[in-house]
């Protein structure tokens, strides 16, 4: 499996090693060990060795909680902070001599494509990279990050950051040229686009019209910060079987007869891959 076929991506602090049994059980598509903002200042040297060793002892044992509950294992990637900080520069010395390497890496607060270059060249990367756009600077040059290399898989909206450095509300309204930029520039380099998470971790119907909103939108998922997130924003972007059913309907009827009218409305190219995306989404699912 590859980002491209992940809805929700759930966050674990790197520091919390108890809390991934719970992660790989959730149904998650991705897990993601955060070096990051998801840990404290003073406990980012602990956190790089306990997520390092939580890699170690899972690519010994297998994703034992997925596989017993009948999925696929779940990716498991890691959060590094901006190769422009200390902390960066530390979390990618740690992985260079790290005896087990995440399936993806996401880099944090990234400004221009060089940062992905050095990184991918530094670690001698071949693994997926998500790059989470969170300040207007790495939303101005979205387009160059999403294309920097072959290795990114993804861009990461960064809408809680990117609404403190703007002084804008955090909410869906003032974000949404942000969000549709995040979703343009990834839909250029055909990578996924990952819509920013929710913070209220009880607001059930608030976390679905979100989902909802954001495929609309165009995002291929959403980053949790919890597990009871999980199934949630699964189901939000997922196709519904009405979806799926009309999609192989129209791709039949313009196989049988090229251009054609379906259900009252003319199919042409872009329908159809609107529809052979929805069935790619249905059939990617775990």
């Amino acid at each position: 499996m590859s980002l491209a076929h992940a809805r929700a991506l759930l966050f674990v602090p790197g520091d919390r090693p108890d809390r991934v049994e719970r992660a790989l059980a959730s149904g998650a598509e991705a897990i993601v060990l955060d070096l990051e903002d998801g840990v404290a200042a003073a406990c980012k040297e602990a956190a790089r060795e306990q997520a390092l060793a939580t890699l170690e002892r899972l690519a010994r044992q297998g994703s034992d909680p997925a596989v017993a509950a009948g999925r696929r294992p779940p990716l498991l990637g890691l959060r590094v902070s901006s190769p422009a900080t200390a902390d960066g520069v530390r979390d990618l010395a740690a992985l260079l001599d790290a005896p087990a390497r995440p399936d993806f890496l996401v880099l944090a607060k990234v400004e221009s494509a060089a940062e992905v270059q050095l990184c991918a060249a530094a670690l001698d990367w071949s693994g997926e990279l998500v790059c989470s756009v969170e300040s207007g600077a790495g939303l101005e040059r979205a387009a160059e990050i999403a294309a920097a290399c072959e290795q990114v898989a993804a861009l990461g909206f960064g809408g809680v950051d990117l609404a403190a450095e703007l002084g804008a509300e955090l909410a869906w309204e003032p974000l949404l040229a942000a969000r549709a930029r995040v979703v343009w520039c990834a839909a250029a380099a055909a990578v996924a686009a990952f819509d920013a998470p929710v913070l209220e971790l009880d607001a059930t119907a608030a976390l679905t019209a979100d989902c909802r909103r954001a495929a609309a939108l165009g995002f291929d998922g959403k980053i949790a910060i919890h597990p009871r997130q999980v199934a949630t924003i699964r189901a939000g972007f997922a196709p519904s079987e009405a979806s799926i059913a009309d999609a192989r309907a129209m791709l039949a009827t313009a196989q049988d007869a090229g251009a054609a009218r379906h259900r009252g409305t003319m199919v042409d190219r872009a329908t159809l891959r609107r529809a052979a995306r929805v069935l790619a989404r249905a059939e990617g699912a775990p």
